[in-house]
């Protein structure tokens, strides 16, 4: 089959912040239309981010470029009318108008989707944001309010240990980074 060949990565523009939700319906509604071979994948890049809530962290995905979807496709007959019409969908990247859909350069692809992998290899290795000596103030758990300095960081097990002066004596507490923040 040479339209296997024929497949290029196009960016799809679309309303920010539904990206994934026209991912699935333009699956869908070519499935349903029996386009399926000719559309090879569709790719929402996302980055996955720890936010710090109420002392919680919370790990999100966030989307990596807003308002753009990827799409590897054939993209021959009704296929670009059938995007278009999705609701949300602005058009193609690079159109001209009444023009075809510019498909991506191998190099522009490259480097997206090894930002996309980059990105998925670097999560687990978060920097931490302490240093021996300096000074912080416990945020969270039953020492909450106190200052104290750190005495150690401890990466394997992701823990402080922090100095604390409680009564008038030092006392070495082990607290997790998101118990403290800098003073």
């Amino acid at each position: 089959m040479t339209e296997i060949a024929s497949k290029n990565w196009y960016v799809i523009r679309a309303v920010s912040g539904q990206e994934a939700k026209i991912k699935d319906y333009i699956m869908t509604e070519i499935a349903r239309l029996g386009y399926s071979e000719q559309v090879e994948d569709i790719l929402v890049p996302t980055e996955k981010v720890v936010q710090i809530r109420k002392g919680k962290k919370i790990n999100k995905e966030r989307v990596y470029f807003p308002g753009y979807i990827m799409i590897k496709a054939n993209l021959i007959g009704e296929i670009p009318h059938i995007i278009k019409s999705v609701t949300n969908v602005i058009g193609f990247l690079g159109e001209t108008k009444g023009g075809e859909p510019v498909p991506l350069r191998a190099s522009e692809v490259n480097r997206m989707l090894g930002k996309v992998d980059e990105l998925t290899l670097t999560t687990d290795h978060i920097a931490i944001p302490f240093n021996s000596g300096e000074n912080v103030k416990v945020i969270d758990g039953p020492f909450n309010g106190f200052n104290g300095t750190i005495e150690k960081v401890n990466e394997e097990k992701r823990k402080l240990e922090v100095m604390v002066k409680i009564f008038g004596r030092k006392t070495p507490l082990e607290l997790s980074y998101m118990q403290v923040e800098k003073l």
